[in-house]
């Protein structure tokens, strides 16, 4: 498949670069078909999230586009947000009854650099199982992979020289042992946030005063571990440690790790998953850190979906995890930008 220009020199629409961008186009299409078919047979639920929500999501690092909610009359507003996730949502479903459940959910996030896998509008792939082991994910991700990839009509992901093979079965890796093998550091032995900061100022990066220990790992993640993993299969990459586990429970084997894994294919990070954390309390605490550090950085903070943290009381025991569909695509028909696989990019 050939690839479409990204150097802005033709709008998205122009006949010709439509003419070059629609095999990729028609293959999004098919694998969208082909992932519907298969999350059917597997008993799921299709549902559609509606994307207006009271709050956005609590993630630090996230930021959500703002809208106003006004009166009959106009004279009264309240404030709206895009959801920067269907998450909850989806986990108010499982609330209400909803065993099963995906979608391919539109998303929306603020403040994103415009890059080859970045747009600020883009297609999620969300799904749950109630009262199944987060391991189940890891086949679900194994299963989806094989699924489009067989859509696509290809055995090869591809993204800037590197290669994977979607159809071999994901291969599990620990964060511990992920970084002790890429970085050569070992996490259990760096909780201290100086002594992680010096052994990343060690590896060559740079490492400021006002860096936090998630700065930290985000850093050494991004810049040392992340580019090997996923190479020649996909690779699993669980186990985070407790101070990166967002809305992850706590590992009942091991007190010092999440239940949250990420799947990688060809050192591009695909899908975030939790064994999730349905402890209301344990719950608002991480919001309200999560804003206190958004507010501090950023100076905004959004509000706490108080429906929500009510809903997880009665949620069942529940795993979910989020897909970038857009980027899938992008790996199995080997586009080199995020608007090649796009039928309308997002205004620049």
């Amino acid at each position: 498949m050939t690839n479409a220009p990204t150097d802005g020199a033709e709008p998205w629409w122009s006949a010709r670069r439509h003419t070059d961008r629609r095999p990729l186009l028609l293959a999004r299409n098919a694998a969208k078909a082909a992932l519907r078919g298969w999350f059917e047979q597997q008993g799921f639920t299709e549902v559609d999230p509606g994307a207006l929500q009271r709050s956005p999501g609590n993630e630090t690092h996230l930021h959500a586009f703002a809208t106003r909610a006004l009166s009959a009359s106009g004279a009264e507003a309240s404030p709206l947000y895009l959801h920067t996730s269907p998450e909850f949502a989806m986990k108010k479903l499982l609330a209400a009854g909803e065993r099963k459940i995906f979608t391919f959910s539109p998303v929306y996030r603020n403040r994103e650099d415009r890059s080859p896998l970045h747009a600020p509008e883009f297609t999620m792939l969300e799904f749950y199982r109630a009262d199944e082991p987060y391991e189940a994910l890891f086949q679900d991700c194994a299963g989806i992979l094989t699924t489009a990839a067989r859509a696509v009509g290809t055995g090869v992901a591809r993204w800037r020289g590197l290669s994977a093979d979607p159809l071999a079965p994901p291969q599990p890796m620990s964060v511990r042992d992920a970084f002790i093998q890429h970085a050569g550091m070992d996490l259990f032995t760096l909780a201290d946030r100086d002594a992680f900061a010096q052994a990343a100022r060690a590896a060559d990066l740079r490492i400021g005063d006002d860096h936090s220990w998630s700065d930290i790992f985000a850093q050494v993640l991004v810049r040392l571990v992340e580019p090997k993993l996923g190479l020649g299969a996909p690779l699993v990459l669980h186990e985070y440690p407790m101070q990166e586990a967002a809305l992850a429970r706590r590992s009942p084997a091991d007190p010092r790790v999440a239940e949250r894994f990420e799947l990688y294919l060809c050192g591009v990070e695909l899908a975030n998953g939790f064994g999730e954390l349905t402890d209301p309390v344990e719950q608002r605490a991480r919001f309200e850190a999560d804003m206190d550090a958004k507010q501090k950085l950023y100076g905004e903070r959004y509000p706490i979906d108080e429906d929500l943290l009510i809903a997880l009381s009665s949620m069942p025991p529940a795993s979910g995890c989020a897909l970038g569909f857009d980027r899938l695509v992008m790996l199995l028909t080997g586009a080199a930008h995020i608007d090649d696989v796009l039928w309308s990019p997002p205004p620049r």
